[in-house]
This record gives structure tokens, sequence and C-alpha cells, in this order.
């Protein structure tokens, strides 16, 4: 296998994964779980300093599980029923007396929360106290990425931080392109990408929660029901449209399921999947071809999302479903020069959507950008592409790299704004 080929299989098996929960909160939760494994007996008390883009996209999510919002509950039941070894499913064996046991320390006072004032995007300082020992864990630059763990005040594991995780691209030093991956979606043997429709199969099982019970604002659900009313058709869009917005409300809503995330987003994932999945179906394709589809709506989505930061005021489903358009295109029989118009589609028009923190309304929004996806990669397909207009350029490499510099450097004093209304 090629060098670089191996390269994007290696970036895909390490961001795309399964996540329980919404990915900032159950960060802190990790924290906790992994500060407990230095500790005998319960957590007695627990404080909690975040960064703010972390904060902002924990204050209106689901803990699953808990049946509750927020950093407090996610450290709490982290500390006491937490799986250190279990990534970002930290939280999959919790139970109700574990959570009975997290309020209580809640509600005795006991469980502390700040932001604090740091350069990265992604961190996170726990420190718990059990008996006469204090452990605490910093996490930083990806939210499982433990930096340092100490013991009553001595260093016990400490991992280089000589590179900023806040500029550090996953693709640094890769040779990575548009047209790169789409040469390897086409040409990469089966059986080296076959991995990628576990993504369809969780996701999949998330839509069904999503539709099966009330999540989040329901919008599955109601676009379920208006078919079945008569108000919307029971046709490819609205499948499309039902099935990922229902495994968004699921995911915002606390079910005990995982995502296949993308990047540190469950989001994201089921943006990058359900609207592959489906679309497949509808044209009739086996797994070769959905596996390839897969290909491009995950890695392009990552490649994309690369240019700029983790966590910002941008709504990284607006990249997702660009990638996701160009997947389409390909299903559909299109050819590259199609699918870079599909992700200049969606660019240009979705890119204006703001992030305003991980909430039932991430569902909307998914909505939203999978709809572009769609009639974007209907235009593609039909020779039809945004060119050379705003921050869209006349070609996809340069149009990825304006989004970036939009994000990187134009959006910091949004993002501060939102955090500050949210924060009032």
């Amino acid at each position: 296998m090629k060098t670089q080929w191996q390269q994007y299989i290696n970036i895909l098996k390490s961001v795309v994964k399964p996540a329980l929960g919404c990915t900032e909160p159950i960060a802190v939760a990790y924290a906790s779980a992994v500060a407990m494994q230095m500790l005998d007996g319960e957590p007695e008390k627990i404080t909690v300093q975040v960064s703010d883009n972390l904060y902002k996209n924990s204050m209106g999510v689901f803990v699953p599980g808990t049946g509750q919002i927020g950093l407090r509950i996610a450290a709490s039941v982290g500390a006491f029923a937490g799986d250190p070894l279990a990534d970002l499913q930290v939280l999959e064996n919790i139970t109700n007396t574990d959570v009975e046991k997290a309020q209580t320390l809640i509600d005795a006072n006991n469980v502390e929360v700040s932001r604090i004032d740091v350069d990265e995007f992604i961190y996170c300082l726990v420190e718990i106290k059990a008996g006469n020992n204090i452990a605490i864990v910093e996490v930083s630059g990806a939210h499982t990425q433990v930096i340092s763990k100490k013991l009553n005040g001595k260093v016990v594991f400490t991992k280089s931080t000589a590179t900023n995780a806040s500029t550090a691209s996953i693709c640094d030093g890769v040779d990575i392109t548009v047209e790169g991956i789409y040469n390897f979606a086409m040409q990469a043997p089966f059986a080296d990408i076959e991995f990628i429709l576990e993504s369809a199969r969780l996701n999949s099982t998330l839509a069904d929660e999503g539709l099966t019970n009330d999540y989040g604002l329901k919008i599955g659900r109601i676009i379920q029901k208006s078919i079945k009313d008569g108000f919307m058709s029971d046709d490819l869009v609205s499948n499309i449209l039902m099935h990922t917005s229902a495994a968004s409300d699921a995911r915002m809503g606390g079910a005990s399921l995982p995502a296949m995330s993308n990047y540190g987003s469950g989001n994201q994932g089921i943006a990058a999947t359900l609207p592959v999945m489906i679309m497949s179906k509808h044209c009739g394709h086996g797994d070769d071809k959905l596996a390839r589809a897969l290909i491009l709506s995950n890695l392009v989505a990552i490649y994309i999302k690369s240019y700029y930061p983790p966590l910002s005021a941008f709504c990284g489903n607006t990249a997702t479903s660009s990638a996701v358009a160009m997947a389409m295109v390909y299903l559909m029989g299109g050819d590259y020069k199609q699918s870079c118009y599909a992700i200049q589609n969606v660019l240009g028009d979705c890119t204006g959507i703001i992030c305003d923190g991980a909430k039932s309304t991430c569902a909307l929004k998914v909505k939203t950008t999978t709809s572009s996806a769609i009639y974007s990669s209907m235009l593609a397909i039909n020779a039809t592409g945004t060119t050379d207009q705003g921050i869209i350029a006349d070609n996809v490499e340069q149009t990825i790299r304006n989004l970036g510099k939009l994000v990187t450097i134009g959006m910091p004093k949004t993002d501060a704004i939102i955090i500050d209304i949210m924060s009032a």
C-alpha cells in the first residue's frame, strides 16, 4: 500500500471513533475517571477548570445516562463510575446508583466548575480529593489527551506539549488534498477501507433510537409524523433529513448509545454517515461503493476542518456536509469535477452558521446543512457549481484555505461574544 494511503487510513482510524455523549462534557468525565485511578475510596471534592470553548459546548447538552445537563454531573459521575480505559465511551457502564452518588456530591456543594484563560481550545483540569490524597489530571489539545497527572503535588505522568495542539493539525506532514482523497477512495482495495462501514451501523442504531423515543426537539420524529400526516412526502430527501436529525436528537438528548464521531464531534460523525448511507441504498449500491463514499465524506470533512481550530464560532457541520455532498455526487455517478462543485456549493450556502454551544438545536443545524448537501449535490451532478464568489474561490483547495482563514482569524471575536452572551 502507498505510504500516503496508509497515512489516510491512520487519520481516519484516529479520529473516526465511537463516542458516548457530547465530547466536551465527556472530556471532563474522562479526566475525572483518570484521576480516580490514582485514588482509593470515593471522591469527596471535585474541582474543575475548563477552557471557554469546552465550557460553551457543555452548557446545554445532556450527559448520557444521567438525564442532566452540564459539567458538574459529567465530572461527578465520571469520578464515581467512569471507565478510563473506554476512551470517549467512559460513561458506558454507569448505573442509576452511580448517578445518585454523583448528585449527592453535587448537592453538598462539593463539585465546583469554573472557566480558565488558556490558549488551548480543548482544555480541562480536574482535581479530586479522596481521603488524605489529591489527584490532578490535565487534558489538553484533544478530548482524551492527558498531558499531566499529579498525586499529592508530585508529577507521576507528563506528555510533551512542545507543539501547540490549538494550531497543530492531524494532517500536518501528510500529502493530502481533495484530489488525493478522491483517488484513494476510488482506488483503495475494499479490504483496506471496509472498517468505515461500522460508522453506518453505529449511527443507524442511534437514528432508530431517535425515531422511537422522544429526545430534544424531536425533529426526526416530527418529520416522521409530518410524512404520515401528508404534509411531507415519503421520499429520499425527507428520509435523509428524518434519520439524520433523529440521530442528532438522540445524541444531544442524552441517549445511552454511542455515535461514530468525526474529528471529536458526534453530530458531525452522524452528518457524515447517515445521508451517505441512505443515498447509497436509494441508488442500489452495495458495501463497496458505500465504503468508498464514506471514506470521501469522513476524510474530506477531516481535511477541511484541519485548517481551523477544533472548537470555534463556526458550525463544523457545514464543512462535514460539504464532504457529504461530494460523496453523494459520487454515488449518483458524477465525476471528480462535479464532486468539487458539490463542496463549493455547500460552503457557499452554509458558511455563515455559527456555533453557539452544544444543545438540542444542533439537530436543527444538522438538518439544515444536510439539506444543503442534498441540494448542492443535485446542482453539482447537473454541472452547476459556485466559483469565484465571496470566500468561494475558483478551485476547491483555495476555498478550503479561505474558510480556514475566516474561522481562524475572523471569528475569535464572534466566539468571545457568543460565550459572553451564554454566560450572562
